[in-house]
């Protein structure tokens, strides 16, 4: 069957980035088969089903690098006590304790009202990291589950840690492990693939050598690199140093964890070297701008990283799926860093969230992702941007940063089916979901507050 996705303005991205007024799009099965000027598209095929986009825009879907679906019951958490005074102190008194409070509906609940967030903001694929030391043993499942009954694309990974002993530390690599097998199994290379699969690992600072030494036997096979936190401030750093004697980034290439398959998020607290080590090691560095600046970690050097060839990714570390948002903090947090109003230019931030963003997720897909081109997947969003000045592909990305935002998607696609119309989602039940969360929620919070 196809469709035509027909009168708006066009915005290819891609390598091509073209803008094309009156244009459209053709979807047949799960893939975009042609894009073209409207009136000839309808011409050429004229039996295909029509979508009127009514003059809004036309653009693929976005794309979250790093997340955290399992974060979603933080959102108005009281947490006892004085605020925490810095990240060691958010760790442990808000996510590792969150996580620990997490059932089987918890996992599941918190993945599907992000997925709902996701799909009215456009955001397409995501990359998730997921933390439940509680519920292990097919967590991965739970989650898999809700992206499948959302319809959105995902890569899904276990965080491996050693805090809380051995016995879990060995079931996080399990279950990665058994998820990475099912993903070999039952989603080939070939064809309609809507989740994938990475190898999580937590961070430097809470992983011995033994640990990781496990992780990379275990992995050894599986054709699959890491996801991992690294360098997000400088207590890893410093735990690091005191242990063993080397710098976060050094000692993970040492282990054999970094590679052109592993994603390091953050990589804040780094030297030159370091950042020589990311780009020599080809690994994908995912920043997530609001995170860092909420947990008051420091600011990462995307700019520098960006001039030295190191691929920077945009993600929300489990902030909201707006990754619009996202790419606008970005764009100011790193001018007043610097102090510099030349530094992340909005070519830059159109390069991590879009052109970087989606060579990450052809990683673990077979088809690509991230544009508007024939043989690409169909994941496609409308916003209703009337832009008020001219819309070019040189001034595309100001027209983001200082207009178009996910507030506008009206009607998400993915893999050519349409999971929004109009703003109404046609697969999820978003008041019962939300509903069933308020419950789950306050049921989570009970636990974490027996546990604080």
């Amino acid at each position: 069957m196809q469709t035509l996705i027909t009168n708006g303005t066009v915005i290819t991205l891609g390598a091509a980035n073209r803008i094309i007024e009156r244009g459209a799009v053709l979807v047949e099965g799960d893939e975009i088969r042609a894009v073209g000027q409207a009136a000839e598209m309808g011409a050429a095929f004229p039996l295909a089903q029509r979508l009127d986009a009514a003059g809004q825009l036309i653009m693929p879907g976005q794309i979250c690098a790093h997340t955290h679906f399992y974060g979603a019951f933080a959102r108005g958490l009281y947490i006892p006590g004085d605020p925490p005074k810095d990240f060691p102190e958010i760790l442990r008194r808000l996510w590792w304790t969150l996580d620990k409070a997490l059932d089987a509906d918890g996992v599941s609940l918190s993945a599907l009202v992000c997925l709902v967030d996701a799909i009215r903001h456009g955001t397409t694929t995501l990359i998730d990291h997921h933390a439940s030391p509680n519920v292990i043993a097919g967590s991965l499942d739970l989650i898999a589950d809700a992206v499948i009954q959302s319809g959105l694309r995902a890569c899904l990974c276990y965080e491996v840690t050693d805090r809380d002993g051995p016995a879990k530390a060995q079931a996080g690599i399990e279950e990665n492990v058994r998820f990475l097998r099912r993903m070999r199994e039952q989603r080939p290379e070939t064809g309609d693939r809507r989740l994938a699969a990475t190898f999580g690992l937590h961070a430097s600072l809470t992983l011995s050598d033994e640990t990781l030494a496990a992780c990379v036997d275990a992995a050894a096979g599986l054709n699959t690199g890491f996801h991992i936190h690294a360098a997000e401030g400088m207590a890893d750093q410093n735990d690091s140093l005191s242990k063993y004697g080397q710098r976060t980034i050094d000692r993970l290439a040492s282990r054999g964890i970094l590679g052109p398959q592993t994603i390091v998020a953050h990589a804040i607290a780094i030297d030159a070297w370091e950042m020589g080590l990311l780009r020599e090691t080809g690994v994908w560095v995912s920043h997530q701008p609001r995170s860092n600046m909420n947990n008051a970690v420091g600011v990462a050097d995307v700019p520098a990283m960006l001039r030295g060839g190191v691929k920077v990714v945009l993600g929300n570390d489990g902030f909201s799926n707006n990754m619009f948002t996202e790419m606008k903090t970005a764009y100011l947090l790193h001018k007043a860093w610097r102090s510099d109003p030349r530094v992340a230019t909005g070519n830059e931030i159109a390069q991590m969230a879009w052109t970087n963003n989606a060579a990450l997720a052809r990683q673990f897909f077979p088809k690509p992702i991230g544009e508007l081109t024939p043989g690409a997947y169909a994941d496609i969003i409308l916003l209703d941007y009337a832009p008020i000045t001219p819309l070019t592909p040189a001034n595309l990305p100001w027209h983001v940063l200082f207009g178009a935002d996910g507030s506008h998607v009206t009607t998400t696609m993915v893999a050519g089916q349409l999971l929004m119309v109009q703003r109404k989602l046609l697969f999820l039940d978003e008041q019962a979901i939300a509903a069933r969360s308020r419950e789950v929620a306050g049921q989570t919070w009970q636990r974490f507050w027996a546990l604080s």
